[in-house]
């Protein structure tokens, strides 16, 4: 009897033991969990913290760069700001462009590649303080205008990955190599050159896809001509008359 009331008490002891380890190992979980996410998320600001820097000579501003590593990060849109200082005392103006990158979404892997290669393109026709059109046209394509009437295509490395090129073919296509243009943009750019552009004799930047830039100073749309009004129908020539049917002669007399 003393044996049976003992092995019941282990048994109520060890199951009071398990119970109590339950909520212990519940509180261990959710702690491991929340550790991961933080871990990871602390991992991607650090990465893009990091590029937002790396780029931000490049885009020409902090908030430049930012915009474009989050952009094509999440393959959102994309604005850019300028402001340029007025001439002879006279007040600044303020540009902004807005484009969609062509590719969608890219690890930040990819986006270093990408701005890279933008920027390179870019030393390599002799801009290397970009406009904020520029750099849009250097990513999703477009064509430079220069002041002497001279055009330079920029094919968009963007659109170029979207149309399924690897990396290595672009930058090779664009008279790089990759390994040149990820340890220095602007130097591979700068000994690529071959056109001697000057960023200053740029016009006007002309974006691939409809894309434009600084709405404000587009020259306005020329307003639609009217329709050329149609001439009237001259009027319709009145039947003539029908004559008057003569009277039937009668049968001569039998």
């Amino acid at each position: 009897m003393n044996t049976r009331h003992f092995t019941f008490a282990l048994l109520a002891a060890g199951i009071a033991t398990a119970l109590a380890a339950v909520p212990a190992l519940a509180q261990t979980s959710g702690t491991t969990t929340t550790s991961t996410t933080t871990v990871s998320t602390t991992a991607t600001s650090h990465e893009s913290t990091r590029l937002t820097t790396e780029f931000t000579p490049f885009a020409g501003s902090d908030a430049n760069a930012q915009a474009l590593v989050n952009g094509l990060r999440n393959g959102s849109a994309v604005t850019l700001t300028e402001t340029v200082a007025g001439t002879n005392g006279g007040p600044s103006t303020t540009t902004t462009t807005t484009f969609t990158p062509d590719t969608g979404k890219m690890g930040y892997g990819n986006v270093k590649i990408a701005l890279s290669l933008a920027e390179a393109s870019l030393a390599k026709a002799g801009i290397t303080d970009p406009t904020a059109a520029e750099v849009a046209a250097a990513l999703n394509g477009g064509k430079l205008v220069m002041t002497d009437g001279s055009t330079v295509d920029l094919k968009g490395v963007l659109a170029a990955r979207a149309a399924g090129e690897g990396w290595g073919q672009i930058a090779k296509d664009m008279g790089f190599k990759l390994g040149d243009v990820m340890h220095s943009p602007k130097h591979a750019g700068e000994l690529a050159e071959h056109g001697h552009h000057d960023h200053d004799k740029v016009a006007r930047v002309e974006l691939a896809h409809g894309h434009g830039h600084d709405t404000d100073n587009r020259p306005a749309r020329p307003e639609h001509l009217s329709k050329v009004d149609r001439p009237e129908r001259p009027d319709r020539p009145e039947h003539p008359d029908h004559p008057d049917h003569p009277d039937h002669v009668g049968r001569p007399g039998g």
